[in-house]
C-alpha cells in the first residue's frame, strides 16, 4: 500500500518530516529560484524544512580540513534530533529515481519520523559526519557544486513523491 492512504488520519500518521540540512547560502539567483519551486511543491506531500548553516567566517584563512571540521561541529548540533540521517556524498550509494522513491517509502513505512538529508559545503564534510550518518547516497558520479545539488536533490525528492502518489511527472 502506498504511504498516502485515502483516510486523512492515516495520511497524517504516515507522514514523515524531512529536513534538508545544508551548509552556506545559495548565491546564484537562478539556482535559488529553482530550488524554491521544488521546495514549495514538496510541502504538498510532506512536512519539509530547511536548516541552513552559514558559511564559516574567515574561511579564507583556513584550509579545507579546518573548514570541514568547523562545519562538522555545527552539523552535529542540528543532527541530534534526526531519527535517520542521510549524507549526500559522491561516493555514496546510487539510486535510480524509482529506487529512491522506494527508499523513501520503506523509510516512512518503518515509522521514521525525522529524516535529515545533509548537503555539505564546498569541501564536502568531515569524516566525523560520515561516521555518524545512517546512509550516504550519491546523485551522480559526476561532481556538482553544493549549491546545484540543492536544486537537483529537491527535484528528486519531489519526483519520488510523485512516483509514490502515481502522479504524471516521472516518465519511464
Amino acid at each position: 500500500m502506498s504511504i498516502f492512504g485515502e483516510n486523512s488520519e492515516q495520511n497524517q500518521r504516515n507522514k514523515m518530516n524531512i529536513t534538508l540540512l545544508m551548509i552556506g547560502n545559495t548565491s546564484e539567483a537562478f539556482v535559488k529560484e529553482g530550488y524554491d519551486v521544488f521546495f514549495k511543491r514538496l510541502k504538498h506531500y510532506l512536512k519539509v524544512k530547511e536548516i541552513i548553516i552559514p558559511d564559516i567566517k574567515d574561511r579564507k584563512h583556513l584550509n579545507a580540513e579546518q573548514v570541514k571540521e568547523k562545519e562538522a561541529l555545527l552539523l552535529l548540533e542540528k543532527m541530534s534530533t534526526a531519527s535517520y540521517t542521510v549524507l549526500l556524498d559522491e561516493r555514496g550509494k546510487e539510486f535510480s529515481s524509482v529506487e529512491f522513491a522506494g527508499f523513501l517509502q520503506k523509510t516512512m513505512n518503518a515509522g521514521t519520523r525525522e529524516l535529515f538529508f545533509i548537503i555539505g559545503g564546498a569541501y564536502g564534510v568531515a569524516d566525523s559526519i560520515k561516521q555518524k550518518v545512517d546512509l550516504s547516497i550519491s546523485l551522480s558520479r559526476m561532481t556538482f557544486t553544493h549549491q546545484f545539488i540543492r536544486l537537483i536533490f529537491a527535484e528528486q525528492i519531489y519526483r519520488a513523491m510523485t512516483i509514490l502518489k502515481n502522479e504524471p511527472y516521472h516518465n519511464e
